[in-house]
């Protein structure tokens, strides 16, 4: 390409180097990000890619090399200069306020004001409107967070992001809790953007969407940058070997036979409005997928097996016997587990150690003697499940919000691994973690199975879905449209089951 046809370069990352205690996140890691363009990033959870859009967003400072902004350098001091040279970053983990509504969400620290400098709530709905309309969102300026899902969640830190009106945009994982027709949603204004001049980095695990919407891929691998290229000039399995450096051979692992009894059943179970008359039975070593659109009722299901929501009728069996679970504590007394969807709002403590995270199940049980915890015993298990499940951590004193999302995910599987559940529920097991990280986490799954754990899996991904489960369980609009055997299950067959 000549050099009156090359787009203009926006953000220049030159040798750039970041470390972490016990890590070297990123080393001499050198990019260039174009106006007008996205730019995919790839690689395994904890490659590099986050720690290098944090420092681009303002978040950390690298310990050596530089960023040029439109050819200058750019030191950023916080994410507030970030967003005011015109940089926003959509992260992963939500970043919102659950008990704020849309609007203030979407404007805090820039609310419109009256004459008397009070908060013109009539002006911030409708710049909210404005704004929501402008980007072709459904949704309710004045609605409070925590009543949205975690796809409308999503659509939230979206809307704020491009509120700022920035030049470079970075989404990390944007599509990790929405629907295909929200993905379609969010691919259109990307588009849109991009013909803005525009910058967007696209951080994505999903290869179908780094061939759709990508017109350049980089791929960085233990920290470094591995090369960049376009999609035209790149198939999966390559970015898969630039990514782990070897071929990955087995994405789903054929799930075993089983034919053990029923351990879990519902009955005409109802929560409302949330789904209504859900009957079906889950046997030992079973993979049962649940699939359906965001609003299906899933994970609402899911929350009331475990007792975290009181069903409004029907009933639960646990081993051909009404069960009453109308707690977390009375679902672990039953030998039940849950892996929640959402690693940040209600799956791991941020703040403590790996460690703490992965022993807090254990606490009430054989680790407890005479009051006294067995502290060096737990340590060993705690030990023991993390080599298992190859946890990328130095050690585990160390606070488990400096791991990757995939590392992160493994802990809270290995979390309820310890207490070795006879029925584990899964909501969205893989979202948002790297194709290695996932073919890990699958292979651990039919492994359970193999062992005779029940297994009640809720995935968004079709694939992971097909590629997984014995049978299919179909939601749509919180009813029960149909279960479909292994045979039976293809994507047109439980698409029309989802939208019928």
């Amino acid at each position: 390409m000549s050099a009156a046809l090359q787009p203009e370069c926006l953000l220049e990352v030159n040798h750039v180097r970041k470390a972490f205690p016990g890590v070297v996140a990123l080393e001499d890691v050198s990019l260039r990000f174009n106006c007008g363009t996205v730019h995919a990033l790839a690689g395994e959870n904890g490659a590099g890619k986050s720690t290098l859009m944090k420092i681009i967003a303002g978040l950390y400072r690298p310990d050596a090399g530089e960023l040029r902004w439109r050819g200058q350098p750019l030191r950023l001091s916080s994410p507030r200069h970030a967003l005011e040279t015109g940089i926003a970053i959509i992260h992963q983990e939500l970043n919102l306020m659950s008990c704020m509504s849309v609007a203030e969400n979407i404007w805090i620290g820039r609310e419109p004001r009256n004459r008397i400098r009070l908060i013109s709530h009539r002006a911030l709905h409708r710049q909210t409107r404005d704004l929501l309309a402008r980007l072709h969102l459904d949704l309710d300026p004045g609605a409070e967070l925590r009543t949205l899902s975690i796809a409308g969640r999503q659509l939230v830190e979206i809307a704020k992001a491009l509120s700022y009106e920035s030049q470079l945009l970075i989404m990390d994982e944007p599509t990790s809790a929405l629907s295909e027709h929200d993905t379609e949603h969010l691919f259109a204004i990307v588009r849109e953007l991009k013909n803005q001049g525009k910058s967007i980095v696209y951080i994505t695990h999903r290869m179908d969407e780094l061939f759709a919407i990508a017109d350049e891929v980089s791929v960085m691998r233990d920290g470094k940058h591995v090369g960049t290229d376009r999609p035209a000039n790149l198939t999966r399995n390559q970015i898969i070997r630039m990514m782990v450096g070897r071929e990955l051979s087995q994405f789903f692992p054929a799930p075993p036979v089983t034919s053990g009894a029923v351990v879990l059943s519902a009955q005409r179970l109802t929560l409302r409005p949330h789904f209504h008359d859900v009957s079906f039975e889950l046997r030992a070593g079973e993979i049962l997928g649940v699939a359906g659109l965001i609003g299906a009722g899933r994970s609402k299901l899911a929350e009331t097996l475990f007792g975290l929501a009181r069903a409004t009728s029907g009933r639960i069996e646990i081993g051909g016997r009404t069960a009453r679970i109308d707690s977390p504590h009375a679902a672990l007394s039953r030998g039940m587990a849950f892996v929640t969807e959402d690693r940040k709002e209600t799956g791991c403590f941020l703040k403590l150690s790996v460690l703490e995270n992965l022993e807090v199940a254990l606490l009430s049980r054989a680790f407890v003697e005479y009051g006294f915890v067995r502290k060096s015993a737990i340590t060993r298990a705690c030990a023991a499940i993390a080599q298992l499940l190859r946890v990328k951590t130095p050690n585990l004193q160390v606070p488990i919000e400096q791991l990757s999302g995939g590392n992160q995910q493994k802990v809270l599987l290995g979390r309820w691994l310890l207490i070795e559940p006879k029925i584990l529920i899964l909501d969205e097991p893989t979202r948002g973690i790297d194709v290695v990280a996932k073919a890990e986490i699958h292979q651990l799954i039919v492994r359970l199975a193999a062992q005779g754990t029940a297994i009640l899996m809720i995935s968004s991904e079709l694939p992971e879905i097909l590629g997984m489960s014995h049978r299919i369980m179909v939601m749509q609009e919180g009813r029960l449209t149909g279960i479909l055997s292994r045979e039976e299950a293809d994507p047109v067959n439980v698409m029309a089951l989802a939208t019928r």
